[in-house]
């Protein structure tokens, strides 16, 4: 019997972007020019870039003839109608407020739901998510279960809400001090790992037994369908579509940043069938990003987030996806480098506390890394551990560190080839090899809030410098 054929991509190329790398020595200079914060590069001096995986797929040809087709009108566009009949065939909502990205999404939810003390459990919200509920007086609560946090950890489900520590939470605060629950599907912070079924089913129990409404944030929400799919009982004969359905059944509305999963470079949206939540955020919206049927965006981008929602949930193109990112995340595990396990659905997580044990987490070892990255091969990342997670105790002034220090190599949607995740894991290698010659970084300046995006930063052995 022969053997099945390899799977390879299930598109073909219409359009390149020609790409180059800088020298070694040009490379030094320009970290050093941006701070050593990989956010401070300028893009045409990064050869391969997985900093992010938002905003930065490669759209159909579907979607550019939508482009085309875009209504421009400042009220009642075609796409808004589009959107609408998307949405509740792919969601299952009835209302949708779009956004021009999934920031005001959070912030016109967040704004609406809660007041000064309240407490908002999560899995693990994310950075971005965490910062809309402190600037809205609120306390987000890390509610994960315990393998998500234990990077080596081999378990199906550990972007799961462990419900002890949720009924905890609701015991503690009291129903009236939690206005939401939120699931972060899949989870970004702890590795872009999966929620169950169950799960969902679960927490969406529990909740109702408490009075309190259950969001998503869904910016992976397809991926998290997918892995469902592969590993959950019950589910190996259901489309991606059917599941993703059924996931948002046990939730109460959404925030989506649709520059993930949705396929778009722009483009956000709340999902929910809350009449009264929608007439309460409709007059923020109007104030802050337009009218209600465009929502920040232009009316060719509503159209490519109508047609990019159907086609996040296409079975052979999750299922390339997430392929694309698993290879990636094998080849780095067979040079003997640790990551998060299982790998997860938008990025491989290097464990960079292993990679660099010598290196504490007040010297950024995840920082360390994405620069070390940059100066081998023209790479860029993005480091998640204690320069975006850490914080101080407002009583004893001790900074407190995040239990996990990662460094996030996120794959863009049908963008780069698996020649280029060859040239990714042969970087790391090298500097894996060298690792015990690597040191730290310092701050020299940085926000207090947020302080990833914009520190500056210096090696710790080079004063001089």
């Amino acid at each position: 019997m022969q053997s099945e054929l390899p799977q390879a991509e299930p598109f073909r190329i219409k359009v390149i972007e020609p790409l180059k790398i800088i020298s070694r020595k040009e490379r030094e200079r320009k970290i050093k020019e941006a701070g050593y914060n990989l956010f401070r590069l300028k893009a045409e001096d990064v050869y391969i870039d997985l900093m992010t995986d938002s905003g930065t797929s490669a759209m159909s040809s579907h979607q550019w003839a939508g482009i085309m087709m875009g209504d421009e009108s400042y009220a009642g566009c075609r796409g808004f109608e589009k959107l609408k009949l998307s949405v509740k065939d792919v969601l299952g909502f009835n209302y949708v407020m779009p956004t021009h990205q999934g920031r005001p999404a959070e912030n016109f939810l967040f704004q609406t739901l809660l007041k000064k003390g309240d407490v908002v459990p999560f899995n693990v919200p994310f950075d971005s998510t965490e910062a809309h509920v402190m600037v809205n007086g609120a306390t987000p609560v890390e509610c994960v279960c315990e393998e998500g946090y234990n990077p080596q950890a081999i378990h199906p489900f550990k972007g799961n809400i462990d419900l002890d520590k949720l009924r905890a939470v609701i015991e503690k605060e009291g129903q009236d001090k939690i206005p939401l629950i939120m699931l972060t599907i899949t989870n970004n912070t702890g590795g872009g790992q999966p929620v169950s079924m169950a799960n969902m089913r679960d927490v969406k129990q529990l909740a109702e037994e408490s009075g309190i409404a259950v969001y998503f944030d869904a910016a992976r929400c397809a991926e998290n369908a997918y892995f469902i799919q592969q590993r959950e009982e019950g589910y190996a004969n259901k489309s991606v579509a059917e599941i993703l359905k059924e996931q948002f059944y046990y939730s109460d509305g959404c925030t989506f940043s649709c520059k993930k999963d949705a396929l778009v470079n722009i483009g956000g949206l709340i999902g929910t069938n809350d009449k009264d939540l929608y007439d309460r955020i409709v007059p923020l919206m109007i104030l802050y990003e337009g009218y209600i049927t465009y929502g920040g965006m232009a009316g060719r981008d509503v159209e490519a987030l109508a047609i990019g929602l159907h086609e996040m949930i296409d079975d052979e193109y999750i299922a390339y996806r997430v392929r694309q990112v698993e290879r990636l995340g094998k080849m780095i595990n067979d040079n003997g480098i640790k990551t998060v396990l299982p790998i997860g659905g938008h990025a491989v997580f290097v464990d960079a506390a292993a990679f660099f044990p010598h290196i504490p987490q007040s010297q950024f070892p995840a920082e360390a890394l994405a620069v070390e990255l940059y100066k081998e091969a023209g790479i860029r990342s993005i480091g998640l551990g204690a320069l975006a997670f850490m914080k101080e105790n407002q009583e004893t002034g001790e900074i407190i560190y995040p239990k996990m220090e990662l460094l996030r190599l996120a794959i863009p949607r049908r963008v780069y080839t698996d020649n280029h995740m060859r040239v990714v894991s042969e970087a790391l290698k090298r500097i894996y090899d060298r690792r015990d010659q690597i040191n730290g970084l310092r701050i020299v300046s940085a926000p207090p809030m947020l302080k990833h995006f914009t520190s500056v930063l210096k090696p710790l052995n080079a004063d001089h410098a």
